[in-house]
């Protein structure tokens, strides 16, 4: 196995870096100026920031690493993160200010905007970067023996498995918030049967897939870092945690149905043990 480019692998480092700050500081700009203080946006440009970077590595990297490693990784990257800035753009559509948002900025001690970029843009992009390093440093380096090909097709299989899950559970949540008799009700059928959170899950398979196809090289074993902070982003803080602080109270049922489903890994429902509460819509 050769030698990693490290040299290159750490400009790319810097320069996404401030690719990443530009982007942030677009997407502030934006919510300010043209969207009149509303910054759900930023959830866009979440999904779309990590297809940024890929694009901006791999023409950074081009001639320093297997070409259709880079291809690969470059087209996963942007097929998730560009599905995913779509789906939150026309899911939010039509729609008010998100509440996480409005809570925020009601708690600004200050001005308003500040607040925000220390408690939102600021702590998003430097995630962002981390969690990015697979894709970053994966794209260097090339490629010798059988353990390359063993964790590529593992890699390209995770993110298979891991995107089907995100898109298709996306469509059938849609699906059902889109149904009137489906209101006031808790979503229990299709891959929502087998995880409270089917996008969330298919979110951190899509980038342990990522960071398998890092893996050609030692260097890869860093890319872990952003694949574990993204799971533990979506299982433990930002994401089915938070979402599942408040639901309870706004969804009867929604406590019979934790109890039988998995919260993160999709397995089959456990049996209830007692009578399942009424739903009232």
């Amino acid at each position: 196995m050769s030698a990693y480019p490290w040299g290159a692998a750490l400009t790319n480092l810097w320069v996404t870096a401030v690719v990443i700050v530009l982007t942030f500081g677009v997407a502030l700009f934006v919510a300010v100026r043209v969207r009149g203080g509303r910054h759900d946006g930023i959830d866009v440009v979440w999904g779309a920031g990590f297809g940024l970077v890929a694009i901006v590595t791999l023409l950074l990297a081009l001639g320093g690493g297997d070409l259709w490693r880079q291809l690969l990784i470059t087209v996963l990257t942007c097929v998730w993160g560009f599905r995913l800035a779509w789906h939150i753009e026309h899911r939010n559509r039509g729609r008010d200010e998100d509440p996480r948002y409005v809570a925020i900025m009601k708690r600004a001690p200050g001005n308003p905007v500040v607040h925000m970029v220390r408690k939102v843009y600021l702590p998003q992009a430097v995630i962002m970067w981390i969690v990015s390093l697979p894709v970053q440093l994966g794209e260097y380096g090339y490629a010798f023996g059988a353990v390359p090909v063993i964790v590529t097709v593992l890699g390209v299989l995770s993110w298979g498995v891991g995107f089907f899950f995100e898109s298709v559970g996306d469509a059938q949540l849609a699906a059902f918030k889109a149904d009137p008799a489906s209101k006031g009700q808790v979503m229990d059928k299709g891959l929502w049967r087998y995880t409270r959170h089917p996008n969330y899950f298919g979110d951190a398979a899509v980038w342990w897939g990522l960071g398998l196809l890092a893996l050609h090289q030692w260097a890869g074993l860093v890319g872990l870092v952003g694949v574990a902070l993204m799971t533990w982003l979506l299982a433990k803080g930002t994401g089915a945690k938070l979402l599942e602080s408040s639901i309870g109270n706004r969804r009867h049922g929604y406590v019979d149905y934790v109890e039988r489903t998995s919260g993160f890994i999709p397995m089959p429902p456990r049996r209830q043990t007692q009578p399942p509460q009424k739903t009232v819509s």
